[in-house]
């Protein structure tokens, strides 16, 4: 189910194992995919984009939700954000199960 957002309309329901976040969602890791268009079975909900990375949020052992960014530009997230954007997520799932 689509949360908040900012951007272009999102697709509301991804299934588990299609496009990013489904592979995301299936493989319980980070995808990051420097061009979207070499990335087997994209879902392209918004045109412009042509990378993109997705970071699974897990709550008690169990995948809550996944932070998905797009960018305009190819190769667009480094190892570097990777690892900034996991410790961000991780984080935010300790602010999710101490709320609870």
């Amino acid at each position: 189910m689509l949360g908040p957002f900012q951007g272009m309309p999102a697709c509301v329901r991804i299934p588990s194992g299609k496009g990013v976040c489904g592979t995301s969602l299936e493989k319980k890791k980070t995808i990051r995919v420097s061009n979207v268009h070499d990335f087997p079975g994209h879902i392209a909900c918004d045109a412009a984009s042509q990378s993109e990375i997705v970071i699974p949020l897990f709550i008690n052992g169990h995948i809550f939700a996944v932070l998905d960014i797009d960018s305009p530009e190819l190769n667009r997230f480094t190892e570097e954000e990777q690892n900034y954007l996991e410790q961000f997520v991780n984080e935010l799932a300790k602010g999710i199960e101490c709320s609870n």
